[in-house]
């Protein structure tokens, strides 16, 4: 068979690679903080204004060079066109469901809600301090979980003082709240 009439798949064409992965549960909702929020909103204009149009115009030049099948430049081009458009439309996808939380509206708190930076020592005393954001803005290199991970559902309402469980592979580990803080609200932090 020809090769136009197959389709190659380069490890991520189709539109929802990522998206069930990443996408809330029926019912359930695609918490993110208003910074998040803005962070892919950013990128989603940026993909749409400014690197979408140069690869455009780079594809453009290279299709009229003549010969496609061994044009460097034209098959990159339209590979990144390609990824790009499939990030335009993920990003849409979750700005169109994203629930924006303020999470400064807990500041001052000892529970432990979305938004919250919480400091927890483990069964062996070891501290460690993580924030609980959506799971489109979550960086673990950046100290941050997602709010459905296993370690943010077990410090989900837990106070400071309190004692909670955490399934992991070797069993069961108690975490111990140690702080909770919330970002200053911005009509505070404006004074």
């Amino acid at each position: 068979m020809s090769k136009a009439f197959t389709r190659e798949s380069d490890g991520g064409d189709e539109d929802d690679d990522g998206i069930a992965a990443a996408a809330p549960a029926p019912g359930g909702k695609n918490y993110i903080t208003r910074d998040g929020y803005e962070r892919l909103r950013a990128e989603l204009f940026s993909l749409m204004d400014e690197e979408r149009p140069k690869i455009v115009d780079i594809v453009h030049w290279a299709a009229s060079n003549g010969d496609r099948s061994e044009n460097g430049d034209y098959l990159y081009g339209k590979k990144r066109l390609r990824e790009i458009d499939r990030r335009i439309r993920f990003l849409t996808r979750r700005l169109e469901i994203a629930e924006v939380v303020d999470a400064s509206l807990h500041f001052g708190g000892d529970q432990v809600f979305f938004g919250a930076t919480v400091t927890y020592a483990d069964d062996s005393g070891a501290e460690t301090t993580v924030t609980i954001l959506g799971v489109d803005e979550a960086d673990s290199a950046q100290g941050q979980v997602s709010w459905v991970s296993p370690v943010a559902r077990a410090l989900l309402r837990a106070r400071v003082g309190d004692v909670v469980r955490l399934v992991v592979p070797d069993g069961v580990q108690e975490l111990e709240v140690l702080a909770v803080q919330y970002p200053i609200p911005a009509s505070s932090a404006d004074h």
